[in-house]
């Protein structure tokens, strides 16, 4: 069997080179055959995922991932899978797993040249920051979020304006413009002890008006919120998880805070990606109902074999656009490089520094 891209590779050779590839060259594009050499050699790898992948999909998959890590030693990268990538990227090709934050900053413990963001837009800009030395490619520009985008840094300064003196915080689900302009970042396990340490009664929450909700139930501070949401999670329903659980009484329910609050009320957890993946391998629960996207239960699937996982499926269609081909286009041809501008990015890199400084 044959596996090969080809329309990847001729939309790569037109387009643009970025200075990256300028600077380090093109590599031939590695044979994509399913062969029993590629099959020994990933045979490890599908272990991990054969209760997510069936059989009949490993021969597409494993040419990839082969030529992937492959080229990875060639290049001294690495490549960074949030919770949301499919289990084929999650699993089998990435060096670095976790939420948005996660992944940016144990990516700057790494001695690698090259970061692959297997993520959306605003996560590899965050790496950059984080990483202003190193190249970051993301292996599909048009990767974008909902929630990110939802504010400009605009926006934000009209907030200021409306609001003189009350600080900003910023969810790190947001771009390197709209980190530019707030006081300090956020992620969604540290929010409340973001927003209190600032020591006033008041902060304007940006961009997740369902994280402002959830973040206001847990804190005395009166939170100003923005009105962007997630196209994923404001999905979910109260009604819906109700549902689920009058069907099966026994199910745990572990809701994301990026969720409506009446989901996260009806819910038996609600927590950031590691937290629930904590929950999880911590409570090790019979049937679980993880009420995010819906590749995380796949991934966490692999970690928890003796878990039952119900998959309501919401999925990121942002998220969906990276995939094991144009991350091997992003090794190969080292298009789609981030950049930000050396001013803007000093006051962005402040606002999430101030938040990693927080502990």
């Amino acid at each position: 069997m044959q596996v090969q891209s080809n329309l990847v590779q001729q939309a790569a050779v037109a387009a643009p080179l970025s200075g990256a590839a300028m600077r380090l060259g093109i590599l031939p594009m590695p044979s994509l055959a399913w062969t029993p050499e590629v099959e020994r050699e990933t045979a490890h790898l599908y272990e991990k995922v054969k209760r997510v992948i069936p059989p009949v999909e490993w021969p597409f998959h494993a040419p990839y991932v082969k030529a992937i890590n492959d080229l990875k030693r060639e290049r001294n990268a690495v490549i960074l899978a949030h919770n949301y990538q499919t289990p084929e990227i999650y699993n089998c090709v990435a060096d670095v797993v976790g939420d948005s934050l996660q992944l940016a900053r144990l990516a700057g413990a790494s001695d690698a040249d090259i970061i692959i963001q297997g993520g959306v837009h605003f996560m590899a800009e965050t790496s950059k920051l984080l990483n202003p030395n190193k190249t970051i490619l993301i292996p599909d520009s048009k990767a974008g979020c909902s929630l990110a985008e939802s504010i400009t840094g605009a926006d934000v300064r009209a907030l200021r304006k409306q609001y003189p003196g009350v600080p900003v915080v910023a969810y790190v689900n947001t771009s390197a413009e709209v980190k530019a302009e707030v006081d300090i970042c956020c992620t969604s396990s540290n929010a409340v002890k973001v927003v209190e340490s600032l020591g006033v009664d008041r902060v304007i929450f940006l961009p997740d008006r369902y994280l402002a909700q959830n973040v206001a139930a847990q804190t005395k501070v009166k939170i100003i919120a923005w009105t962007g949401a997630c196209e994923v999670h404001e999905r979910f329903t109260a009604q819906e998880i109700s549902e689920y659980r009058a069907n099966d009484p026994d199910l745990k329910i572990i809701a994301h805070p990026e969720c409506p609050r009446e989901v996260v009320e009806v819910s038996d957890f609600a927590g950031s990606t590691a937290a629930m993946i904590d929950y999880v391998k911590s409570q090790a629960p019979k049937r679980v109902l993880l009420v995010t996207e819906c590749s995380m239960a796949d991934n966490v699937a692999t970690e928890a074999p003796h878990v039952e996982f119900v998959r309501p499926c919401n999925l990121c269609p942002h998220m969906k656009r990276i995939t094991l081909p144009k991350i091997l286009d992003s090794l190969v041809y080292l298009r789609d490089e981030v950049t930000i501008d050396p001013a803007l990015a000093a006051r962005a890199r402040l606002s999430v520094q101030r938040m990693i400084d927080l502990g």
